[in-house]
């Protein structure tokens, strides 16, 4: 039966981007067979959106990096027709078939269940954004750092990655400090749990090497220099994790945090993520993550939106979570 996706092919003009109708036939290899329900748009289906990005590594790709629906055929053992699956990650959109479609044909060795009395919608008003801010707040604990030692700060706290992870550290007893460039945000962020807003102009320009200890914990989705400033002012055996790359891939900063205040730097990777923590940060997600406050920071759009939604994402208009109705 004929479906539909976006797909990226490629031209001698460059990618081209659209809405096709696809068959089953010509979907991917894979075990488990997906009736695809949502997705979402984070930051890199902006990028794979736009056309203009290498996010796609072969052509033809279906783009969304993010999926939830239902099993409808299963090769896997873990999984049966009925079941309700969540897929983050994993080369989707890059290397395999992604979200952006009615159907998708994947490894089950990828998927996660839906956990206990959650929606497939709220799966994905969570995301890959929310699962790598639970990620990211997760590598903070493991790293022994608590809230007893100082704040925490959030960078692009208006975004995807950013209202969730104010969510959870807050849940997690942290005072929060939100960077962003938005003020008019400012009752938002306070409302997810944020106890101090700062204006992202104070970490984009270049800082000195060493700045004053102002935070114990970081989760960065920024780069660049925004990063480079947050670990400048990291106190004494902090530590802060990156996400994110919105701001640049570049990291122009100095060895002394981690040499005078003996700070970590966190890599956070969502895409290949073993299993464990994977599950690790679902199951922290569905224990402590307001449904509520989730709910407040998601908007809700058709599949045929999911390009403005891209363009949106890109030009920083986007606060929260965007969950994509595919079929």
């Amino acid at each position: 039966m004929p479906f539909k996706a976006v797909r990226a092919d490629k031209t001698d003009a460059g990618q081209n981007v659209r809405f096709v109708e696809m068959d089953e036939a010509e979907l991917m290899d894979g075990d488990v067979t997906v009736r695809v329900t949502h997705s979402t748009v984070n930051y890199k289906d902006g990028l794979a959106l736009s056309g203009k990005s290498p996010i796609p590594r072969r052509f033809p790709m279906v783009l969304g990096v993010d999926l939830a629906g239902v099993v409808e055929t299963s090769q896997h053992p873990g999984f049966r027709p009925g079941d309700e699956v969540i897929l983050n990650g994993f080369g989707l959109s890059e290397t395999h078939f992604g979200g952006y479609a009615e159907r998708a044909r994947v490894k089950g060795d990828w998927l996660v269940k839906l956990p206990g009395g959650w929606t497939r919608a709220e799966a994905m008003a969570v995301g890959t954004a929310g699962y790598t801010a639970a990620l990211s707040v997760l590598a903070i604990e493991a790293a022994g750092v608590k809230p007893a030692f100082g704040p925490a700060v959030v960078t692009g706290a208006a975004g995807g990655v950013g209202s969730v992870a104010i969510a959870l550290l807050a849940k997690a007893g942290w005072s929060v400090i939100a960077s962003t460039g938005r003020a008019s945000e400012a009752d938002y962020l306070k409302n997810l749990g944020a106890s101090d807003i700062i204006d992202r102009a104070t970490l984009s320009a270049p800082g000195k090497p060493l700045g004053k200890e102002r935070w114990a914990a970081g989760i960065d989705s920024v780069g660049s220099t925004t990063l480079a400033n947050v670990l400048s002012h990291t106190s004494y055996g902090g530590a802060v994790a990156a996400c994110g790359l919105a701001g640049g891939m570049d990291l122009p900063a100095s060895v002394a945090p981690f040499i005078l205040r003996g700070i970590k730097l966190l890599g956070i990777d969502s895409v290949n993520c073993p299993m464990a923590p994977r599950l690790a940060a679902w199951a922290r997600i569905a224990g402590e993550l307001d449904r509520a406050a989730l709910a407040k920071m998601t908007q809700t759009i058709p599949f045929d939106r999911v390009f403005a939604a891209g363009a949106d994402i890109l030009a920083g208009k986007v606060r929260g979570r965007i969950v994509v109705e595919i079929g």
